[in-house]
């Protein structure tokens, strides 16, 4: 049998939505804009806040879908992308939030964004985070996790995309999985997972 593949290394990587191998080049500060469905498939099953708190609102797409739902959000983030109600650096934040807190974190510093959520809101108030499931890989995210286990993970059975700068019309099928990870502060209890 006649060996096809002109592929190499990178594209195996690509193929699985690895994003240290992509065949593009990373966004600068790591916008990678989340379709607004996610919220609609999310509210279908998980109950949340009146208040939420989106950190890395980006243009806007999960707050907008969100405040339609009746949500009051305080769309934060780092670069003005022109939406928003303010522009800082979330990780060096030191607001106590009253209510949950809900984004799509630039992916490099996503466990950042996990553990700082977690130090800002209040007991039984919850960090919502859009994660790839590799999410759920490595050593140090081990310790997190065993530390503060999330209550649900809810995996995408289809697959989601999240456009480069927030365009949309430019962004083909995506090849990484999905799910939103919930953590309720001062749960110690194991994860359930279920199915979107």
């Amino acid at each position: 049998m006649s060996k096809d593949w002109t592929g190499n290394k990178k594209s195996t990587f690509s193929t699985l939505g690895a994003s240290s191998h992509s065949l593009t080049d990373r966004e600068q500060h790591d916008y990678y804009a989340t379709e607004p469905s996610v919220i609609d498939d999310l509210f279908k099953v998980h109950k949340l806040s009146d208040t939420i708190w989106e950190p890395a609102c980006g243009g806007g797409h999960l707050s907008a879908a969100m405040e339609e739902y009746g949500k009051s959000v305080y769309s934060t983030d780092l670069i003005n992308r022109g939406f928003g109600n303010d522009f800082f650096n979330f990780l060096e934040s030191n607001i106590s939030w009253e209510g949950d807190i809900l984004t799509n974190p630039p992916y490099k510093y996503a466990q950042e964004f996990v553990e700082k959520s977690l130090e800002l809101i209040k007991r039984g108030n919850q960090v919502v985070m859009f994660l790839k499931l590799t999410f759920l890989e490595g050593q140090k995210r081990r310790k997190l996790f065993e530390q503060y286990p999330p209550k649900y993970i809810y995996v995408f059975s289809a697959r989601k995309k999240c456009a480069i700068n927030g365009d949309f019309d430019n962004t083909g099928s995506s090849a990484a999985c999905y799910a939103w990870f919930i953590w309720v502060k001062g749960s110690e209890s194991e994860p359930i997972v279920r199915w979107l």
